[in-house]
């Protein structure tokens, strides 16, 4: 694609341009940032022509568009990617060299786009990035966050959250779209009249207001020439600036508009322990639904169709309930702009809308408190009000004098919007994302849901994109799958990858994919000492667990299990002990306090167990700062065992075991999510499965029949770990620092104890990691178990998950952009 357009000499010309008209400086004397940005700039010139013609052919076409509606886009670094999938990374690389630039030195160069947290953000990003390679028109709409969750830093062991500053240097791929931007209305009072029609008029007065401005972000398919948007919405005011109050000698009301805008588009998920923190929160969320439905209308009526065919031409995907607000937002501007009647607005709401479920967890089943909900979306409570009569009047004809059904599933009942119940009203299709946590809402969670309107639900089991996790990621193993297989196409059909079965048993490929694995390792090895200053083994067993700190993700049982190894070696120092390496990496919410005891803990013991000179480097253990996409990228290649080790029936999916699946990881986890389809593919004998099945759990969350006091006072070792946890070990005698901890495992009088079954489980993980490390000794096994997660990971690429989204609920059709 690139030689075809752009040769090296007209390539050169265009840096050196953009480093005169951007800093007027020549390449000897940019900063590597300004390289990065002069490079970025060609790149997205290059892009431009394609984005253009995407666009053209999108309206020529009139194929259904995918609106992706979603808080989150953890999009990662966008250079090399893009370079990637327009097949021009190896071209650019060698031009840059013989200007005497380093490309992957400016990849460095390039932050990650505070975009998004954890996987429900990555999965957004892969799904728009398989929408693109696979010829669907598409777009995600979300925030243009200014500072991102936060940057974390660890100080004395603790988390410490900064400002995560990604915009600092300017973002140079992404693109002003002044031309789109929307009035987004907070609070005020509802105004009702007829007009001159005699129809009904609802007018929203003294209401504040914002501008929503878009900001739009290439989306780069694999080689087809297609760009669709990443669309991220910033606040502005609507007056600026106003001069009578400075005048006046009042300040702050001269820039009161400014600080309400700012606000909005600050950070990712503030804290809403308190009740600004939950105005702020719902604000961001009616923000960004407005803006992009109102933007969504605006292109739409442009192509002069009767708005009644809208759900022919358009579907908005609500990615977990975030997004839930757009239900009765575009019954608002059917209702109120395009002046249907109810019945007529719900009829095209509800074969527009669908809702993507991703966890039974309270904080992704949001409720908001009406009287702060009325307060600040007056009329979209009105509309809220409806739909919740209308629906409990169906709930009570369906199931007559049954009033506790109505109190199960109303969408307003005691004092609470319930948005999960209100997306899954209105939509025409709801989601879970792995076949397990699908059966969960099924039968658990939503089952009185699913008993009255069961062709709603379904199952997408998530997948990731092969593009950023295997040929950017881990571009060793990409050549030599490349050649093994001798052709590229498995970069758009994973599935080719089981032809490396083929190998699995060859001693020649079982040594060129572990010496992969050991420069991997070596990467990841020099990232460790770089940035955390601990030498660490590349011939050492990486056990690797990274991603969102969350109880139920059980690190805390990881970290037990690595004090209980640690106490072994000290009883038995001239026992022979496989070597190993324990790699963490986690962000804790803000206001998440538990959370953050556990990121403390992991930092103590790591503190203890790296200095201890008598275990002569045995384990070590590393907590990686700021986890994000880009230092992900270096991980998940280098992991050995891959652990998923959540509490069963509490992980919706998971994708990070699936990158490491991909990478030639082995799974160490429970059968919960995606492990669950993972283990079927890869088979049993390839992966180390332990714990309580989701129905064990399911069953004494229900019924009781678990006391965690009698696995502590019948085990003397796992007794010695958890008094450890007050006796100072690891807390420089500390005997109060990790009390809680203690409490929450035996006694935790604010709930039950040991509320994620760590204790309960703890011999079973650490029998199957006895049985890890024993694979682990025998290096050909090992190699074929490696080999074949590689080998049997072609379900889960995202291509596979889109097609299934595709089929069964979007019903969208392919363009054909024709690239110049």
């Amino acid at each position: 694609m690139f030689d075809k357009r752009l040769d090296k000499k007209k390539f050169k010309e265009e840096v050196e341009s953009n480093l005169k008209l951007l800093y007027r400086h020549t390449i000897a004397e940019a900063s590597q940032q300004e390289l990065f940005q002069a490079v970025s700039y060609a790149v997205k010139e290059v892009i431009m022509d394609d984005w253009i013609s995407t666009q053209k052919a999108v309206k020529e076409q009139g194929a259904k568009t995918v609106v992706y509606l979603s808080m989150e886009f953890l999009i990662g670094r966008a250079l090399g990617n893009n370079l990637i999938n327009m097949n021009s990374y190896r071209q650019v690389e060698d031009c840059l060299a013989e200007m005497g630039i380093d490309l992957n030195a400016l990849e460095n160069q390039e932050p990650d786009p505070a975009l998004g947290n954890g996987g429900l953000g990555r999965l957004a990003a892969c799904f728009l990035e398989s929408l693109t390679t696979l010829g669907y028109p598409a777009y995600g709409c979300g925030i243009r966050y200014r500072y991102g969750m936060f940057k974390q830093k660890i100080e004395n062991g603790y988390q410490r959250e900064v400002p995560d500053d990604w915009l600092k240097d300017g973002y140079p791929f992404e693109l002003r779209r002044p031309d789109f931007t929307q009035e987004v209305r907070f609070g005020g009072t509802i105004h009702f009249e007829k007009d001159a029609n005699g129809d009904d008029c609802f007018i929203q007065e003294n209401y504040q207001s914002v501008k929503a401005v878009p900001y739009e972000i290439p989306i780069v398919g694999y080689g087809n020439h297609m760009v669709n948007s990443l669309c991220i919405w910033d606040a502005e005011p609507i007056v600026n600036f106003n001069l009578d109050s400075f005048d006046s000698g009042n300040y702050h009301k001269a820039v009161e508009q400014e600080n309400i805008a700012k606000n909005i588009v600050e950070v990712l998920y503030p804290n809403d322990n308190h009740i600004a923190g939950k105005e702020l929160r719902l604000k961001q969320q009616y923000f960004f639904i407005s803006a992009s439905l109102q933007s969504a209308l605006q292109k739409f009526k442009q192509t002069g169709a009767s708005i009644f065919t809208l759900p022919d031409k358009v579907v908005f995907q609500m990615n977990d309930t975030h997004p839930t607000v757009a239900v009765a937002e575009l019954m608002r501007l059917l209702l109120d702009q395009e002046h249907l009647s109810w019945d007529e607005a719900w009829g095209i709401t509800t074969k527009c809308v669908a809702y993507t479920n991703h966890t039974i967890m309270s904080e992704a089943l949001e409720k908001w408190p009406i009287d702060l909900f009325e307060r600040l979306l007056p009329r979209v409570y009105q509309i809220v009000q409806e739909i919740d009569r209308r629906f409990v009047a169906e709930v009570r004809s369906r199931y007559p004098g049954n009033e506790e059904k109505v109190a199960k599933m109303a969408i307003l009942y005691d004092k609470q919007v319930r948005m999960a119940h209100l997306a899954i009203v209105a939509s025409y299709s709801v989601n879970g994302v792995a076949a397990l946590h699908t059966e969960i809402l099924k039968h658990q969670e939503l089952k009185d849901f699913y008993e009255m309107m069961p062709d709603k639900f379904n199952n997408k089991t998530n997948g990731v994109t092969q593009r950023r996790f295997l040929m950017h990621a881990n571009p060793w193993l990409s050549d030599w799958i490349t050649l093994e297989l001798k052709t590229t196409a498995w970069a758009t059909n994973l599935d080719l990858l089981s032809g490396l079965k083929d190998l699995v048993d060859n001693p020649e490929a079982q040594s060129d994919f572990m010496e992969i694995k050991k420069q991997n390792k070596i990467r990841l090895a020099q990232y460790i000492k770089e940035h955390n200053g601990i030498e660490v083994d590349p011939e050492s067993l990486f056990d690797i667990q990274v991603k969102r700190l969350h109880e139920y993700k059980r690190q805390l049982l990881n970290i037990l299990h690595v004090i209980y190894l640690y106490n072994q070696i000290k009883e038995n120092p001239a026992q022979e002990v496989q070597k190993r390496t324990f790699i963490f990496g986690a962000k804790a919410s803000a206001g998440y306090i538990r959370a953050k005891e556990i990121i403390k803990l992991i930092t103590s013991v790591a503190e203890v167990v790296n200095n201890d000179a008598s275990i002569d480097g045995k384990i070590k253990v590393v907590f990686i700062e700021d986890y994000k996409v880009s230092n992900a990228e270096i991980i998940f290649s280098a992991a050995d065992l891959s652990e998923q080790i959540s509490t069963a029936s509490k992980e919706a999916s998971g994708t990070g075991n699936m990158k490491f699946m991909m990478n030639g990881g082995v799974t160490i986890g429970t059968m919960d999510g995606a492990n669950v389809e993972i283990v079927e593919a890869v088979g049993a004998e390839n992966a180390f499965i332990f714990g309580l099945s989701s129905e064990e759990v399911i069953q004494y969350e229900n019924h009781g029949g678990y006391n965690p006091q009698d696995i502590y006072n019948s085990d003397p070792k796992l007794r010695q770990v958890i008094d450890q946890l007050v006796d100072g070990t690891f807390a420089g005698g500390d005997r109060e620092m990790f009390r809680n901890i203690y409490d929450s495992l035996l006694t935790n009088k604010s709930g039950r104890a040991d509320q994620y079954f760590i204790l309960k489980d703890f011999d079973s993980y650490r029998q199957a990691q006895a049985a890890a490390v024993a694979a682990y000794s025998d290096k050909s096994a090992w190699a074929r178990m490696a080999m074949m997660n590689t080998a049997c990971s072609g379900k889960f690429s995202s291509d596979r998950t889109i097609e299934e989204y595709v089929r069964d609920i979007w019903h969208s059709q392919k363009i054909q952009v024709e690239g110049k």
